[in-house]
């Protein structure tokens, strides 16, 4: 399991990261994004084209050796520094308030304790932080036939791609460590199975310094 999480999942997930299907989205989600960014979950870099000029510069927290060095090319051609900085995202290496934003996208299925990387990241932000997130997870309540599906193939589905939930409640989970959802849109991606692509995307704050969802 060492040989394929370690060599297999990496590119497994570089190539259904990058689908031209996906890209909408990342646009979507990065829009906004200004100052020094911390991403967690970086992957092999597929949001770099999507930083706007607003970005000075992004800190990459990526556990996966192999899916920094497949993030190469486009780490060279980002029109912003990009760094590697971090493995973790439950311990990050940074003091309290050092980002202006932070960035996740498909990441918050994978991680095996969320919560406790989502406070990470409502600790270094600083109080006006913004976290910009797109995740996949449980499917609406009015789709319980889908939700029994995703509960029916969540473990093979963790098995095949390093860990990967389909039933985790992404707002509940911000909600729990600590940020207020200020925006939020859910609905299903668009050529993906449903059982897949149940995502949410929207922009969460520490919690005290915004209200409501927009």
């Amino acid at each position: 399991m060492g040989f394929y999480s370690e060599q297999v999942v990496p590119r497994l997930i570089n190539v259904v990261c990058g689908l031209k299907t996906n890209e909408p989205l990342r646009r979507r989600v990065c829009a906004g994004l200004s100052g020094d960014v911390i991403e967690i979950g970086f992957g092999s870099g597929h949001n770099v084209p999507f930083y706007p000029s607003t970005v000075r510069s992004v800190t990459a927290i990526e556990p996966s050796d192999l899916g920094w060095k497949l993030a190469g090319e486009r780490v060279r051609d980002a029109r912003v520094p990009v760094r590697r900085a971090g493995l973790d995202g439950r311990s990050l290496p940074f003091e309290d308030g050092s980002f202006d934003a932070a960035l996740s996208t498909w990441t918050l299925c994978t991680i095996p304790d969320a919560v406790t990387a989502l406070r990470e990241i409502r600790r270094v932000l600083t109080p006006a932080g913004i976290l910009h997130f797109v995740e996949h997870g449980l499917a609406p309540e009015d789709d319980e036939h889908v939700r029994r599906l995703q509960r029916r193939l969540e473990p093979l589905q963790k098995r095949l791609l390093g860990g990967c939930h389909l039933t985790r409640q992404i707002v509940e989970m911000l909600t729990t460590a600590g940020f207020t959802v200020t925006e939020l849109d859910v609905f299903y991606e668009e050529g993906a199975p449903k059982c897949e692509g149940a995502a949410s995307l929207g922009l969460a704050r520490p919690a005290g310094t915004a209200t409501g969802v927009g």
